[in-house]
């Protein structure tokens, strides 16, 4: 289904491709991508909240263009990237972040749960990342961004699957950006490591926890993830970027001390990702909690009121040039300062 922006003749902005397009970060993504005027190929399982993403893109200024998919699939996942070149000529920027997760101890977690996280959060970025250079590379041109997490170097407990695909996209991200620098294309990828996110998918989630499962706080809002992806895109040459003081801090101390980290999550993490109360709706690892007998979720999950708008981190590491920049000047300011006290002297 394509829908053109209040009626209007197209955009002629870039064709984005966003995965996980449906809710939380994906949809605030591909908001932010048409705020910009770009063209947003919408792409998840559940068709109430592509609808809704849809209408959000075009009041946004974009075109939206629907395509239901699960992204475990891989001939289905490149028969949307080829219809998405179809409908608007080709592919400039593709955003992974479709996943799927089981909040349980890993002795709880069976074996067919366990795969299906690891079709759809580790497996889904492969199949979208291949369609997307089948369309990039003739091209010469293209940006891929993997939508990552700072448990793409640090597990936690209760979310053994998500950590191990998270973990597998790090390395296979890697892997792939060292043969496109070695071929020489135009072709780019990058990561984008995001903190706990305010999504609904605390809500949707299969989980098997005495209590309602949540985010380890500190927690930030879907658009602040959306300013860095949208960032990232535009600025793939970096190969990663990291967003939220939390993921900052959580990889530096993983890398310092990572054994003092196990036993601190050991006692910590469980209640951390348990709020008291009952569970949420029914999980949404085989069918999507927003199909044709569910509702919209939208982009924010139940923790606004505790929720970051905004992250000092993010916007210093997206500045870093006018960061810089205004260091250098404060530095001159106060060393002049100092020579004009010693003159006077």
């Amino acid at each position: 289904m394509l829908a053109k922006r209040n009626g209007s003749e197209p955009q002629h902005g870039r064709v984005v491709v966003v995965t996980g397009a449906s809710g939380g970060v994906g949809r605030a993504a591909a908001r932010a991508f048409a705020a910009r005027g770009d063209r947003v190929a919408l792409l998840a399982r559940g068709r109430e909240g592509l609808a809704a993403a849809a209408d959000e893109v075009q009041q946004a200024g974009g075109e939206a263009l629907v395509v239901p998919v699960d992204v475990a699939d891989a001939k289905a996942v490149d028969d949307a990237a080829q219809q998405v070149a179809d409908a608007f000529g080709h592919i400039d920027v593709w955003v992974n972040d479709a996943f799927s997760g089981v909040f349980a101890p890993f002795t709880e977690v069976t074996p067919d749960e366990f795969r299906r996280v690891t079709e759809v959060a580790y497996l889904g970025y492969v199949f979208g990342t291949r369609a997307a250079l089948h369309h990039m590379l003739p091209r010469d041109r293209g940006t891929i961004v993997q939508v990552g997490s700072a448990l793409a170097y640090r597990g936690i407990p209760l979310q053994s699957a998500y950590c191990g695909a998270k973990h597998a996209i790090q390395g296979f991200n890697e892997s792939l950006r060292c043969e496109l620098l070695h071929s020489g294309t135009g072709v780019r990828t990058t990561m984008v490591q995001l903190p706990a996110m305010n999504t609904p998918q605390f809500d949707w989630v299969l989980s098997r926890m005495p209590g309602r499962a949540r985010p380890v706080a500190p927690v930030y809002q879907p658009e602040v993830a959306a300013r860095a992806i949208v960032h990232a895109a535009s600025h793939a040459r970096r190969r990663e970027y990291w967003v939220g003081g939390s993921t900052v801090g959580t990889l530096l101390a993983n890398a310092a001390v990572p054994g003092l980290l196990d036993r601190y999550l050991a006692r910590t993490g469980f209640e951390a990702q348990q709020d008291r109360g009952e569970h949420g709706e029914a999980g949404n690892l085989w069918s999507p909690a927003d199909g044709p007998h569910g509702r919209d979720f939208g982009t924010h999950g139940r923790f606004d009121e505790e929720s970051h708008p905004r992250s000092a981190q993010d916007w210093l590491s997206r500045n870093r040039a006018r960061a810089g920049a205004a260091l250098a000047i404060g530095a001159g300011v106060v060393a002049a300062g100092r020579l004009t006290r010693r003159v006077r002297g």
